[in-house]
């Protein structure tokens, strides 16, 4: 098959690539769950979106060469998964209109939710696990962000002492935030009391936190390190330029990066759709300049997820998010002298 990267994407791969899973590199795992979210809705359908966009992203990029060449496929979206998801959203919905859990009826109804979080997180563990035993380097794509915890999980198992760069809105360090335990305002909360192997969270862009949040930043002892959006702003308006502080953000994390990236943490003008938008976050050059940051200190991404797109009113959403998973992929073949570059 002659592939010309320059020509309009005509295939049904992601990004238009001619790619299957057992020839790739880079394995895009869709997990269309959106069980617990809170406020606006439609992460679910964020992969498809993203799929779909992706087609009209220019597979050259000047700042990590052609890391098309690796290989990018994407699986396809399991349909016990979207089943797992109306199952699980039906059910969690009464729970979320009252509140949290208020009665026996809302605490058998989240039990029953977490229980199909528990699912799908083997689910997810599982695939990543087996692909990273075949070498390759597999990524999730949202959904909420509660999905990812099975990959870091595998990922952990596989990297012990890796650190996560989190880039988010809130800092989702929820206890089984309205009383769903895999909730996607808990998942790094979940992460650092269940997975031994993170040494580090280190996260980016959070203005939304709660009191309970902050105690457990601190009761962190330094484990988990949080760069606030407004703490970010004063040291900008006060000259600091955008590449120190993200050399700082990245100075706090080991050599091994995982990447766990709510695109919440943008400017929402880059993500309207996005179920929980915050006014602040990052423009997309600083996005990318963290993951310059990474590359210059030498540090290599190891994995990555991206979650919450939600496809919106319009296609912008998706495109944004194609775009940035596309970024996230070059920037670790990049880092790990895997990306071909001119």
């Amino acid at each position: 098959m002659t592939f010309d990267p320059d020509a309009p994407a005509t295939g049904d791969g992601i990004y238009g690539l001619p790619f299957t899973p057992e020839e790739a590199h880079v394995v895009i795992i869709p997990v269309p769950f959106e069980a617990t979210t809170s406020y606006g809705g439609g992460t679910s359908g964020g992969p498809a979106a993203i799929l779909e966009a992706s087609r009209q992203v220019d597979l050259y990029d000047r700042e990590t060469g052609k890391p098309y060449e690796r290989g990018i496929a994407m699986l396809p979206i399991s349909r016990k998964l979207a089943r797992w998801n109306n199952e699980a959203r039906e059910m969690a919905l009464p729970v979320i209109e009252k509140g949290g859990v208020v009665n026996r009826r809302t605490g058998r109804l989240a039990d029953r939710v977490s229980a199909i979080g528990d699912r799908v997180n083997t689910w997810v563990y599982d695939k990543t696990r087996g692909f990273l035993e075949q070498g390759k380097m597999p990524v999730v794509l949202g959904g909420d962000h509660s999905v990812p915890f099975g990959a870091i999980q595998a990922y952990a198992e596989r990297h012990p002492g890796m650190g996560i760069l989190h880039l988010d809105a809130h800092a989702d360090l929820r206890d089984a935030y309205e009383g769903f335990t895999w909730s996607h305002a808990s998942i790094f909360h979940n992460v650092m009391t269940r997975i031994d192997g993170v040494a580090k969270l280190v996260q980016a862009g959070v203005r939304d936190v709660g009191q309970g949040e902050l105690a457990f930043i601190e009761s962190s002892k330094g484990r988990i390190v949080t760069y606030f959006d407004s703490d970010v702003a004063v040291r900008k308006e006060n000259g600091a330029p955008w590449s120190s502080i993200a050399d700082e953000i990245v100075a706090q994390l080991p050599p091994e990066i995982y990447l766990s990236w709510d695109i919440d943490g943008l400017d929402p003008t880059l993500c309207p759709g996005t179920g929980t938008p915050v006014p602040g976050g990052l423009s997309w050059n600083e996005a990318i300049g963290l993951l310059r940051a990474i590359v210059r200190a030498n540090k290599r991404i190891i994995g990555l997820d991206l979650c919450e797109v939600s496809p919106g009113g319009t296609e912008w959403d998706a495109n944004v998010g194609a775009r940035l998973l596309y970024k996230m992929i070059g920037f670790a073949l990049k880092s790990a002298g895997g990306a071909n570059r001119e």
